[in-house]
């Protein structure tokens, strides 16, 4: 399995203005009821669509742009923000694919927590403030939860 991890992705200013607006009380999540798969009893969490089915979903669009410039980006897919609540012990969510078809992925990692994104091949990444992933993410991965903050929050890239 392919992978690179980028500490410190953005500059500091441009990483804590994102940080800043999407754990502030100002910012929309939306419940789900499943993490990876409709039929799984993986939990629930909670999602900002930025971007999905050629246009953008969010009025917070252009928070993403400092990430956007830097991905070499053809054509996104979908960018979808994640927030896992915080639970007594790790849950492991179930292994799952984001689409069905060869494309980029990358995670970008928006607070720091004892959560993780595990690869195909077993890899624990682990949840570092700005953190960016690039991955396989056609390929089986999961997410978790953590246990020392009150949530886990991460925002995902689909692209060409």
């Amino acid at each position: 399995m392919n992978y690179k991890i980028v500490d410190n992705f953005l500059p500091k200013q441009e990483f804590l203005n994102i940080k800043n607006k999407m754990l502030g009380s100002n910012f929309s999540w939306y419940l789900n009821r499943y993490v990876a798969q409709f039929t799984s009893k993986d939990g629930f969490y909670f999602t900002h669509t930025f971007y999905k089915n050629n246009h953008s979903n969010s009025n917070e669009f252009n928070l993403l742009l400092p990430i956007l410039n830097k991905l070499n980006i053809r054509s996104l897919i979908r960018a979808k923000a994640n927030l896992y609540s915080k639970t007594d012990k790790i849950f492991e969510h179930d292994k799952h694919i984001d689409m069905g078809f060869s494309h980029r992925g990358f995670i970008f990692y928006i607070n720091t927590n004892n959560g993780f994104t595990r690869l195909e091949n077993g890899k624990k990444i682990e949840s570092i403030e700005n953190r960016g992933l690039f991955f396989e993410s056609y390929k089986l991965h999961n997410s978790s939860t953590c246990t020392d903050e009150s949530m886990r929050v991460n925002i995902n890239f689909n692209y060409f």
